[in-house]
């Protein structure tokens, strides 16, 4: 019997067979790498492409696009009228343009018959554009089209008053500036009666506020003229009576002294002034100095002022003589039959008050702004 043995021997050249194939795999793959390289990249540039031109890029704002909301009918004639080669052409990636906008002539230079009111279109979603309205002589009519809902304002002017212009002289001497005090005289007329005597007498609380209030603000825009040292007499006549009405409405004790230098001032220039007079022998009476201001309210009755034997009747009644102030009132009434105040202060008296001009006070309407 014959034994047959198989032996496997490995030939020298295999390692050298094997060693080319994978050089050969590795040259093909090197050689393969740019193309693949190459597609990639040309299909990332289409990419970017694309979203460049449906998106813009949030790093130049300038080019970027506002797309407007436009009429239901101006899409579909854009859409129907769009020509099919349109849709077959390739696309071409092109940077974005900044929208176009139509050349008009300035708003300033349209005449009425050159702008007609614009038909008003049928919009989709709730975005709307504003359409200017036609123009007129004044403007655009916004009432046509826009603001149909809205009513028409409606103004209505009442209970109209004039205040007469004064005008005073703001210096002594050859100076010849002038001063507006229109306001300020329509307003002490208007409040006198209420404050001008201690106490005051308002009728509500709200025009008692609104009177302290007003007399801050016009003590204070006349003072600078007030303090000037060649200030005219009706600068500081005025500033005296302002002054007094604070003294009277518990604005503080700068007010008394202010009105005292005031009028003080004004009688220097005018010795003969009744109202000066007046003003200050008032302020001393009624601030206490009865007998101070007795000499200034005997000079200003014999200057004919009226209301100066008022105020030394009551003056007479703080001093405890009340049979001579009914006499001083009594023979008053019988020279001015046709003063209503002086009866009700006669009245006080013989009730036994000490205030004859606590009255009722007339009604007035002091707004709350100067």
């Amino acid at each position: 019997m014959k034994t047959t043995t198989l032996s496997t021997s490995v030939s020298p050249k295999a390692p050298a067979l094997a060693t080319l194939t994978a050089v050969a795999a590795a040259c093909a793959m090197m050689l393969s790498a740019p193309a693949h390289a190459a597609e990639a990249q040309a299909a990332s540039s289409a990419t970017d492409a694309t979203n460049a031109a449906s998106v813009p890029s949030p790093i130049d704002s300038s080019k970027r696009i506002i797309r407007l909301a436009q009429p239901k009918a101006d899409n579909a004639a854009n859409t129907n009228n769009a020509p099919a080669s349109q849709a077959a052409a390739p696309q071409t990636v092109t940077a974005p343009q900044p929208p176009t906008v139509q050349n008009r002539p300035p708003m300033s230079t349209l005449q009425p018959q050159d702008v007609r009111p614009p038909a008003t279109p049928e919009f989709t979603g709730t975005t709307r554009v504003y359409d200017p309205g036609p123009m007129n002589a004044t403007g655009i009519d916004l009432r046509s089209g826009q603001l149909t809902n809205i009513p028409t304002p409606q103004v209505q002017l009442s209970d109209i008053s004039f205040v007469p212009t004064v005008l005073i002289p703001q210096q002594t001497g050859d100076n010849n500036d002038k001063l507006d005090v229109s306001l300020l005289d329509d307003f002490i007329k208007d409040v006198s009666p209420n404050a001008r005597h201690y106490p005051p007498n308002f009728p509500n609380r709200s025009q008692r506020h609104y009177t302290r209030e007003k007399i801050k603000v016009l003590a204070e825009w006349i003072e600078p003229y007030a303090k000037a040292p060649n200030a005219s007499y009706d600068v500081l006549i005025r500033a005296a009576k302002l002054n007094g009405m604070g003294r009277n409405l518990d604005l503080g004790s700068d007010y008394t002294i202010r009105g005292g230098q005031y009028v003080d001032r004004a009688i220097k220039i005018q010795p003969d002034s009744g109202e000066a007079n007046f003003l200050y022998g008032m302020m001393l009476s009624e601030g206490g100095g009865f007998k101070e201001g007795q000499k200034y309210l005997d000079r200003a009755v014999s200057l004919g002022y009226t209301e100066a034997e008022q105020s030394l009747a009551q003056s007479d009644l703080l001093s405890d003589r009340r049979d001579k102030a009914l006499e001083r009132l009594r023979r008053l009434e019988s020279q001015n039959p046709d003063n209503d105040i002086i009866p009700q202060q006669i009245k006080l008296i013989e009730e036994g008050k000490f205030y004859i001009w606590d009255i009722p006070a007339p009604d007035i309407n002091v707004k709350p702004s100067v």
